[in-house]
């Protein structure tokens, strides 16, 4: 009988950490580039979107807290040049595992940038690198860090 509630209790333990590990990739990520295209010489608008599940959260770029580690975003294309990511504001939230509120992303967040092509691109379309680097939480704990790679195409006119 002795054994049998020690493997159930490793089993529980195994399935429980498994659940977090599940919980902890479940946002999900897309992007794209303003009307799918760029006219050589021209620039366009391009948005990362991170969905982050109930029962979740994402520390912000400023979650004005010194022990979490705040969301950022790379972008970088291969002869175009990148401009101002925009990182929207978060929300003051106050967690179990902390004395202060910290601010944090929930649920749809997107993330805005500027590609801007040269008028001498070669080429007829443009690939877009997107690393965004976050740490997802629930009320009671957080994960450690990942960093999710998003590619965006869009055509040359």
């Amino acid at each position: 009988m002795k054994r049998i509630l020690t493997r159930g209790i490793f089993l529980l333990t195994i399935a429980a950490a498994a659940g977090a590990f599940t919980t902890a990739g479940a946002q999900t990520f897309s992007g794209s580039i303003t009307g799918g295209s760029v006219t050589r010489g021209g620039s366009a608008n391009g948005t990362v979107v991170m969905y982050i599940p109930a029962g979740l959260h994402v520390n912000s770029n400023r979650p004005s807290s010194q022990y979490a580690i705040a969301t950022s975003m790379r972008v970088t294309g291969t002869g175009v040049s990148i401009t101002g990511v925009n990182y929207p504001k978060g929300k003051n939230r106050k967690f179990q595992f902390s004395e202060d509120s910290i601010n944090v992303y929930e649920g749809r967040v997107a993330f805005g940038f500027t590609v801007k092509v040269p008028p001498g691109y070669r080429g007829n379309t443009v690939r877009i690198r997107a690393a965004v680097r976050y740490q997802a939480c629930t009320d009671e704990v957080c994960y450690p860090p990942k960093t999710e790679d998003i590619t965006l195409t869009a055509k040359i006119k």
